[in-house]
């Protein structure tokens, strides 16, 4: 019996030995802190790794994380200026550097970070009409972090970034923005149309423009290069004219062929026939009726003919001239002797 009572009170003893060595020794992870108090007092802070305590005197807290925490609350309601409520969602991004102050400075650091982010996020979206709230997120921000960093920097915390992540306004508020960003878009692509449609009539315009100035330029040089050729086809004509020296009668020939052409067109319905053509007829019947040039052989051959022809010419001539003094020999020798018993005054 008396075995048995000192085995179970060894046992005790083992087991509250074991409790005892558990109880003084602690271990903390990396990133981690704990406080201890002695005797409920702040004693000290338990650094990551192997430490050791005193049990049922010193008095070891939960673990107290240090590295950077992502807090997401829930959306709030906040009034702008011009009266809109909008749900704000935040995002804060902060980190523990004092164990000691985040644990006895604040009853719990987390709620108070919270309720201070609610309240200086109404302050400052309340100065501002739903427009800028919409397109200052970086404003706010900035705002925020300011805020909180100052207050709760005695909390043992630091507060690294704040942001918003979203921002609702009312169901009549987004139809309404809906409606302006269609007409927006509607404007844009009317004025991007009409700016289109402008650039192509002014394209177009010059295109029409540099091509009457190529046409224009193309017909001037063509009308160049056409009375050049009339001059130099006239100068050749002028050159050749006087070059070979022709005579009225060639002149004539040629003004007479010109004259068809007037009558030509298709309401040429009355001619005028111009008072040279009577000289330009004589000129062209009096070479018709004149003999032509002959050439040089036929020239020589026509002067033989003509001066054998002239000397028979001649002889014969000269014998009609015998014969017809002859002639008039005899005839005068006849009239004379009858004469002269008729006149009167010859008698008396």
């Amino acid at each position: 019996m008396e075995t048995s009572a000192f085995l179970i009170a060894g046992l005790i003893v083992a087991l509250f030995a074991i409790f005892t060595v558990v109880r003084t020794v602690r271990i903390v992870p990396q990133a981690r802190a704990r406080n201890v108090e002695r005797l409920g007092r702040y004693h000290r802070t338990l650094n990551p790794g192997l430490n050791f305590v005193i049990p049922y005197i010193d008095r070891v807290h939960p673990v107290i994380d240090l590295r950077e925490q992502v807090v997401s609350f829930k959306p709030q309601p906040v009034i702008t200026e011009d009266n809109l409520v909008v749900e704000i969602d935040t995002v804060l991004y902060f980190q523990v550097t004092d164990p000691r102050a985040a644990f006895y400075e604040i009853a719990s650091f987390l709620q108070a970070v919270e309720q201070l982010t609610v309240t200086t996020l109404r302050n400052v979206v309340g100065s501002m009409d739903l427009e800028k709230t919409l397109t200052s997120r970086d404003t706010i921000n900035s705002q925020l972090r300011g805020v909180l960093d100052e207050a709760t920097g005695k909390w043992g915390l630091r507060v690294n970034r704040v942001e918003i992540k979203a921002i609702d306004p009312p169901q009549t508020i987004k139809d309404a923005m809906q409606k302006q960003m269609r007409a927006e878009r509607d404007k844009r692509a009317a004025i991007l149309g009409a700016e289109g449609q402008r650039q192509s009539q002014i394209l177009t315009a010059e295109g029409d423009k540099q091509a009457a100035v190529l046409r224009a330029e193309g017909n001037r040089t063509a009308a160049i290069l056409q009375a050049e050729g009339q001059s130099r086809a006239i100068d050749e004509v002028f050159q050749a004219v006087h070059r070979n020296d022709p005579d009225p009668k060639l002149l004539a020939y040629q003004y007479l062929q010109t004259l068809p052409q007037l009558a030509q067109g298709s309401g040429n319905n009355f001619w005028v026939i111009p008072s040279e053509i009577t000289s330009a007829l004589q000129g062209v019947s009096r070479a018709f009726s004149e003999e032509l040039p002959k050439s040089p052989a036929t020239r020589e051959r026509l002067d033989d003919d003509m001066a054998a022809q002239a000397a028979s010419d001649t002889a014969q001539a000269a014998e009609a001239a015998a014969e017809a003094v002859a002639d008039a020999a005899k005839a005068d020798g006849a009239a004379a002797p009858a004469a002269l018993p008729s006149d009167p005054s010859s008698r008396r």
